[in-house]
């Protein structure tokens, strides 16, 4: 029971449990919204989180050279998160990887683990399509030469005409456009708009100069136009020749974070994370390609500079999402505030280390186990339960009886010198020694045997005293004797008190083993049963069934073994204290004997 409750205990502790032992390592990392981290007070929810691991707070020599051996796992240790990565190189030390977050709340915190170190048995796990939501359209990293055109969403849209990626960009590639060849995006049912429907489009960009009227993002279908542009550094959205409101022009040649929301009737352009300007009018119905850093009409500017993380939804994106997402995603010192990327914690610091592979093993090897080895298991555990029960409850009463018996004795020293100070006549006084005991000191000692016998002895006395005829002249030696019976009376009640329900923890010393054998006799004799039907004789249709019948012998001794160090230790303080209550009687009798010796002996 007690291997039993342990292992239940491991699964249930999530936070401080691990999540497979497989994995050696862990990191902490922390999401952080609250006014000690980014304060963002508006709703973020589900986010893809950009993670930038180097050599300053990632160990790449622990990991597999591949990264298949990376897992994200939320604050339960149970949930794993969709994740892909957009560069790795262990030559380097340099990843970046995209995790996705169900559920980040404003102003709070949130945890989630990354696990690595399974440099044995981890395969890949990457699932692009699955780190973003349902909502969004398309997802261009412009990560590397191999995946440039790559969509990271589940439309797959594949972009055309994209040149090699420009090395160390905002996060791993980016694009760099020089006005004159945009990056097309084809025509596809995915990105068919209809009109007056939400939209968010998001990008990073990085003029290399601030040019009049340079188109970063156009669509043309038919008279209908959504064009993104900067006009010397003025960020703004047109759309049907309608133009949003201008604000303070960007700095060149620096990264700054620009999204494009469409919601009922308006657009509304963010800049930085922050709303920069407005346009009242509602998405037109738009198919056909789009084009990344020019314009179709013969003349138009083309936006020059680096262009990165092209983002777009068919929903609008809150506010708090898309400071999230300009501040997480940037290279600012607020970044590592938001996203906090703890220290390496290995499994033996945090997750138990051998012992949590321990109970795997028995986690695995409990599966195998047949229907009248639970039986086995859970009439065990009805035994340690009981006897768990009965151990604590002796041994709480043993305390007590223990610290009241001390009291006591404090009490008799000072009287039994000289019984002259206790009324024997006086029931008050039996119980107060004499008055020396206060009513709170003298609760304490009814719980003591040892006062239970001190005043059987002194009513036993009381009575003689009051039934004399005449004056009281002593005790004779028959009185002496039958007091003393009546003492080993009251001595052997107190015995059986205190040996009171410790036959349940003999039952499971002797019975838990029997029990635990014959679960798993029983699971050995059906696992041969079943190999003799089958006719496959092989250690793997062998050794697991043998595994399980033997966890019932395990918890068969699980229930004697502590059993048997409770017995021995509770038989010993029992022995204890009938020991000071058979000295009590021998001392008390003799008191009492020569203060009350008959006249004329």
């Amino acid at each position: 029971m007690l291997l039993l409750a342990l292992l239940t205990f491991s699964q249930a502790a999530h936070a401080a449990a691990w999540w497979k032992p497989q994995w050696t390592v862990r990191k902490k990392i922390t999401i952080d919204t609250s006014d000690k981290g980014v304060n963002i007070t508006d709703p973020v929810g589900m986010v893809p989180v950009l993670l930038r691991l180097s050599d300053s707070n990632f160990n790449f020599l622990a990991a597999k050279e591949d990264a298949s051996d990376l897992r994200f796992v939320a604050a339960d240790d149970k949930t794993v998160l969709k994740h892909h990565i957009e560069k790795y190189d262990s030559l380097l030390n340099e990843a970046y990887v995209w995790v996705n977050v169900p559920d980040v709340k404003p102003g709070a915190q949130t945890t989630i683990w990354l696990y690595y170190g399974n440099t044995t048995d981890a395969v890949k796990a990457e699932d692009a399509k699955g780190t973003y939501d349902a909502e969004t359209l398309l997802v261009y990293h412009f990560g590397d030469a191999a995946t440039v055109a790559a969509d990271s969403s589940a439309s797959g849209i594949a972009a055309k005409d994209a040149s090699p990626p420009v090395a160390g960009s905002l996060a791993g590639g980016g694009q760099r456009l020089l006005g004159q060849t945009p990056v097309t995006i084809p025509d596809a049912p995915a990105m068919e708009w209809a009109a007056g429907t939400a939209l968010t489009w998001s990008a990073w960009i990085k003029p290399t100069a601030l040019q009049p009227n340079a188109v970063i993002f156009s669509r043309r279908d038919g008279t209908s136009a959504f064009v993104i542009g900067l006009d010397n550094g003025v960020p703004f959205v047109e759309v049907n020749k309608q133009r949003s409101t201008t604000g303070t022009p960007v700095a060149p040649a620096v990264w700054h974070h620009l999204a494009v929301v469409a919601a009922e009737g308006k657009f509304t352009v963010f800049l930085d994370g922050a709303s920069y300007g407005t346009l009242n009018t509602a998405l037109p119905a738009l198919k056909g390609p789009s084009l990344i850093g020019k314009d179709t009409p013969v003349g138009t500017l083309g936006f020059i500079g680096e262009f990165d993380e092209l983002h777009i939804a068919k929903t609008a994106r809150g506010p708090g999402f898309l400071k999230f997402e300009a501040v997480s995603e940037g290279t600012t010192a607020d970044a590592a505030k938001l996203v906090a990327v703890g220290n390496d914690e290995s499994s033996g610091e945090g997750g138990g280390g051998e012992i949590m592979k321990q109970f795997s093993l028995i986690k695995d090897i409990s599966k195998d186990l047949s229907f009248d080895g639970w039986v086995v298991i859970g009439l065990c555990a009805i035994l340690a339960v009981v006897g768990w029960a009965v151990a604590i409850a002796k041994l709480l009463y043993l305390n007590k009886i223990s610290k009241a018996t001390e009291a006591f004795l404090q009490r008799w020293e000072k009287i039994s010198g000289d019984l002259t100070a206790l009324d024997q006549t006086d029931e008050e006084s039996i119980k107060s020694l004499g008055g020396t005991v206060s009513g709170k000191s003298q609760k304490l000692m009814r719980h003591s045997p040892l006062y239970h016998i001190y005043h059987l002895g002194s009513e036993e006395i009381l009575q003689r005293v009051k039934g004399a005829k005449g004056e009281f002249k002593g005790l004779s030696g028959r009185s002496i004797q039958a007091i003393k019976a009546a003492l080993h009376g009251g001595l052997v009640r107190e015995v059986q008190k205190l040996n009171s329900k410790l036959v349940f923890l003999t039952i499971g010393i002797a019975g838990g083993p029997y029990l635990g054998l014959l679960g798993t006799v029983i699971g050995v004799m059906i696992t041969f049963a079943v190999i003799a039907k089958s006719g496959q004789v092989e250690v793997n249709s062998i050794a697991p069934g043998i595994a399980g019948a033997l966890l019932a012998t395990v918890a068969g001794l699980a229930v004697a073994i502590p059993a048997l160090f409770a017995y021995s230790y509770l038989s010993s303080r029992i022995k204890d204290a009938v020991s000071d209550m058979e000295t009590f009687i021998d001392e008390f009798i003799a008191k009492m004997a020569e203060h009350h010796k008959e006249v004329g002996n």
